[in-house]
């Protein structure tokens, strides 16, 4: 079996903004020209909300790199880099097909959190959090805001057309759904392999 991102089609009213959203899970990215919000909640994984400055296209990813051990954690073509990079990589070539251009994308980033005690042998939302933050470096894609790391999960509302972001922290202790959904995507990344080769234009 492939891991593959696939785009969100949980798509609903939201009746706070008074908009259309789009909530993404794990594994999943959603695109759009619209003005409209993109919803989602992190707690280990990380999502990169990019859009085009001038456009207002934009869209957000939201990914985990898998555990591939201490072996390679530190080696940039490792299998949990390549799907880092795949995951990056799906959402900028849709925006890009769709409009935007590459010099005038910019991104803000958040999750990261240290919030899976069942994964011992290392900090998975430092990692991600490093992760996104080095890969958008070696793109020269401008990073205008984040909230990495700590100990809480998230819930982030992106917002293309403008680029605001809205992000509210977790504090309950109630957040077993999350931590279910994460572990389950995490063990489905440990046993995929990285779907498709994709190409940067």
């Amino acid at each position: 079996m492939v891991v593959n991102e696939e785009i969100s089609t949980s798509l609903y009213y939201d009746r706070t903004f008074d908009c259309d959203a789009a909530k993404i899970s794990p594994g999943e990215y959603y695109y759009t020209d619209k003005d409209m919000v993109i919803v989602t909640v992190l707690g280990s994984c990380v999502s990169a909300c990019i859009r085009d400055t001038v456009s207002g296209i934009g869209g957000m990813n939201h990914f985990m790199l898998p555990d591939g051990g201490n072996a390679d954690k530190d080696n940039p073509a490792s299998e949990s880099m390549r799907y880092g990079a795949y995951a990056m990589e799906v959402l900028i070539n849709q925006l890009l097909r769709n409009g935007a251009r590459r010099e005038n994308l910019e991104a803000k980033i958040f999750g990261g959190g240290n919030v899976l005690r069942s994964f011992t042998s290392m900090n998975v939302g430092e990692r991600n959090a490093l992760f996104v933050r080095q890969f958008l470096k070696d793109e020269n894609i401008k990073v205008t805001g984040e909230d990495l790391n700590d100990i809480y999960p998230r819930k982030v509302y992106f917002f293309p057309k403008t680029g605001k972001v809205l992000v509210k922290k977790l504090k309950q202790l109630n957040n077993y759904t999350l931590i279910k959904r994460e572990e389950t995507y995490a063990s489905r990344l440990k046993t995929d392999s990285v779907g498709g080769e994709v190409e940067l234009f």
